[in-house]
Formats: C-alpha cells, sequence, structure tokens
C-alpha cells in the first residue's frame, strides 16, 4: 500500500513539472508580473524568435516573423553611415566642381573655328544618350529626395508638401527605373567599341590634371580615357549594381526575405550615391566645363577645330577615311556654325 502510494505520488510531481515546463508565454509572464513587475522582456524574446509556425496559420517566407530585428541595424546604416558620408561625398564633389570652375573656368579652344562641322554623334547615339541621361537624373533626385528629404527638405516645405514630394517621387523612381535598365543596355551596346582600351589611353590619364586645370592638349579617340572610365566604371559596372539591387526592391513578390531586401538596398544606396557623385563631373564636363561639349551631345556635329584639339586620333581616322563621319562640307540638315570674329 505504502508503495503504491508512493508511486502514485511520484507520477503526481512529474505530471505537475511537464505542465509547469509547457505553460505558455502568457502564464510565465503572469508569474513574472508578480515577481518582477513591467518585465516583459521573456515575452519579447519570442516574439523575436524567427520561423514561429504557431503566431500565425498563413505558410510561407517569414509569415511567422513579428519582429526582425536586423531591421534595426538596417536602420542605423541608412540613417548613420549611408546618409552621413553619401551625403558629404556629393557635397565635396560640388565643391570641388565649383572651385574648379571660378578658379580655372570652362576648357576652351586654342585656335578659333572653322565653321566646317564633323559628325560626332548619329541620332541613335543621341538618343540613347539622352533616354539614359535623363531617365537617370530623375532616378538620382528622386532618390535624393527620398533618402536626404528629411532632413533637408522637411524643415523648409513642412509636411504637407513633403509628403506629396516624397510620393511623387517614390513613384517616379519605381517606373522610371525599369526604363532606365533597357535604355543602358542600349546605350552600352552602342557604344562599346569606341569605348574600349587603348595604348594612348595611359597617357591621357598621366596628363589628366594639366587638362582639366589648364587644357592641356592631350591626343585621344573619339572617346578619351576619362570618357571610358566613366563608361566602364558608371555606365557599366555601377548601372549593374543599382539595376540587379533596385530589382530585388522593386519586386518583393518573388519571396525573397527582408534580409536579402536589405542587404539589396545598403549596396543600392552606396553604389547609387557613387553613381550620382561621379557624374556631376561627367554632368559639368559635358556641359560647362568644355566649350562646345554639349553642343557636340544636342547637335550631333563639332567643328573641325574642336574635333583636332579634344580627340586628335579620332580626328585623323575620320579625314583619313578610317573612320565613318561627315567632314569637309557640312552635310544636309546640319546645323551651321558661324565663325567668331
Amino acid at each position: 500500500m505504502k508503495f503504491l502510494s508512493g508511486l502514485c505520488l511520484a507520477v503526481l510531481v512529474s505530471l505537475s513539472g511537464a505542465v509547469f515546463a509547457q505553460q505558455s508565454p502568457t502564464q510565465e509572464q503572469q508569474q513574472r508580473q508578480m515577481t518582477q513587475p513591467g518585465n516583459n522582456a521573456p515575452v519579447w524574446r519570442q516574439v523575436r524568435e524567427e520561423a514561429k509556425e504557431h503566431y500565425t496559420s498563413i505558410k510561407g517566407r517569414e509569415t511567422g516573423v513579428l519582429v526582425q530585428s536586423a531591421g534595426d541595424t538596417w536602420r542605423r546604416i541608412r540613417n548613420g553611415p549611408v546618409t552621413f558620408w553619401g551625403g558629404w561625398a556629393v557635397i565635396a564633389v560640388l565643391a570641388v566642381i565649383g572651385a574648379l570652375y571660378f578658379a580655372k573656368g570652362p576648357i576652351k579652344l586654342h585656335e578659333r573655328p572653322t565653321g566646317r562641322l564633323m559628325q560626332r554623334f548619329t541620332s541613335m547615339e543621341q538618343i540613347a544618350h539622352w533616354c539614359m541621361g535623363i531617365s537617370f537624373c530623375v532616378l538620382g533626385i528622386s532618390g535624393l529626395i527620398m533618402l536626404f528629404g528629411k532632413h533637408v527638405l522637411l524643415p523648409v516645405i513642412g509636411y504637407t508638401l513633403f509628403a506629396w514630394l516624397t510620393s511623387l517621387a517614390k513613384n517616379l523612381h519605381n517606373f522610371v527605373g525599369p526604363f532606365f535598365i533597357v535604355s543602358t543596355l542600349m546605350f552600352v551596346v552602342i557604344f562599346i567599341r569606341d569605348n574600349l582600351p587603348r595604348a594612348y589611353d595611359f597617357m591621357w590619364f598621366r596628363k589628366s590634371f594639366a587638362y582639366m586645370t589648364g587644357g592641356a592638349h592631350v591626343p585621344s579617340g573619339r572617346f578619351n580615357a576619362g570618357e571610358k572610365a566613366w563608361f566602364w566604371g558608371g555606365v557599366v559596372v555601377l548601372s549593374v549594381i543599382v539595376s540587379w539591387t533596385g530589382l530585388i526592391l522593386l519586386f518583393p513578390n518573388f519571396d525573397q526575405t527582408r534580409a536579402t531586401m536589405q542587404e539589396a538596398w545598403v549596396w543600392h544606396a552606396v553604389a547609387a550615391l557613387i553613381y550620382i557623385a561621379v557624374s556631376l563631373g561627367h554632368i559639368y564636363m559635358g556641359t560647362i566645363g568644355v566649350e562646345g561639349a554639349y553642343a557636340s551631345m544636342r547637335t550631333g556635329y563639332v567643328d573641325e577645330i574642336w574635333a583636332k584639339e579634344h580627340h586628335e586620333y579620332w580626328y585623323n581616322e575620320v579625314k583619313s577615311g578610317k573612320a565613318a563621319a561627315a567632314s569637309g562640307a557640312v552635310p544636309a540638315g546640319a546645323p551651321h556654325m558661324r565663325e567668331k570674329s
């Protein structure tokens, strides 16, 4: 009899221990409130645990994740080093460009234009350039608004206008992005042949500082080494990074995890900020930094003197008939350039 009583007591003790060990988080929290009021640590630990199927009946990747701790890490990276260093990088490039322009001015021709025009860009090349360039500017400006707007614009324009502006920027960014990818592919296919490295490109790099500051004559092909570096480093490499990561962010319905999208955002933002900063130099040289550069892409034609001083090897190839371009007489429909008196 005593043996049976002891056995029953042992069974009851083991069952009660098992029940106590398997109590729900709510019961555990209720008991903790009695001993440590206000301490909700056990509940939040369980909430932060990933892939808990009992949280939801919906099956899918991360459907049971209520709070992703890595999200706070991403937020700190976004609002910390990416915003801080990225913003200062853009400002620094603008400052250097401004100092160079006011100190040295634009690079001008050493001789008077002849009035004889050479075709530098075909209509297709112009279309490819402007499609990529305009879409890039839309993406760059809208991205800067979304990243820096709350720090720069919000205190100035207020919440209502800022909300409207950021919503517009977000939608433009989403819809112009795919167009930029297609136009960049078209641009690369059209211009890749003339951007292949040549032996004389190294000479241009050695004399690039003298060219930028004093307009020193440095012979080059159709595109100089600086333009080729921009083509391969910016148009190709950086475009691949921002395009691939942009697609990951733009189409979350392909079942990628939040961690994947957060990592993609970091790559996207860093590459885009570098892209924007370097593009400012390209835009400067292609507009007010080099006399006649903007007109060459706007009209497709340049004066013979401009071609000879900036791209002498290409000029010689055209004049000798090795490269296809209009030379000598102005072709029908080409804009006329008056000689300066």
